[in-house]
């Protein structure tokens, strides 16, 4: 008899992950001519985006959905500069009163919602203590709510992180491989 598991999810955010707000020195801009260039299709801030970043996050194994306001735009505007394929997107519903908890994230409750049993990552740079101690209660698998500094964005050592959660965490999983630990991905 063979058992599948699934793999676990990871729910990814666009600005302060992946775009960083504060002006990072080490990080490459994206070429703006010649092959591999993209247009910034009006927003400059595209230009933050790492190119290292969408294989290191394939690297790990996980199913990716974009968890990101840029809902498709994400995947029209930064999946292809990253390096990743098109992404299911969380459909956020409508603002509620029903909000949980003072302090509670707006993404938290329908994330764990679109997890169901499944292990999942969330990366973003605006988790908080409130969204843990919520989704320990409320979600039966393990989790990782994982905050990003968001003016540097996703670095070697958040891959770190990830890739350690999910090696000792996520049981009956793969090798899990964060490709350059402990490198800087910009």
């Amino acid at each position: 008899m063979t058992h599948s598991v699934e793999r676990p999810l990871l729910f990814l955010d666009v600005d302060g992950p992946l775009i960083p707000f504060g002006a990072s020195p080490g990080r490459l801009e994206a070429p703006s001519s010649g092959p591999g260039a993209f247009s910034d299709e009006g927003n400059p801030l595209l230009g933050r985006l790492d190119r290292g970043v969408g294989p290191r996050l394939l690297a790990l194994g996980c199913d990716l959905v974009w968890a990101s306001t840029w809902m498709e735009e994400a995947n029209e505007s930064v999946a292809a500069r990253i390096g990743l394929p098109r992404l299911p997107v969380v459909e956020w519903p409508e603002p509620s009163t029903d909000v949980g908890p003072h302090g509670l994230h707006w993404k938290t409750r329908p994330l764990v919602e679109w997890a169901g049993q499944r292990p999942f990552i969330w990366v973003d740079d605006e988790i908080s203590a409130v969204d843990r101690l919520w989704v320990a209660a409320q979600h039966p698998g393990p989790s990782l709510l994982h905050r990003v500094d968001p003016a540097e964005g996703l670095t070697g050592a958040d891959f770190s992180v990830l890739a350690r959660w999910l090696r000792t965490e996520v049981p009956g999983q793969a090798h899990w491989e964060s490709p350059g630990d402990g490198e800087r991905t910009s």
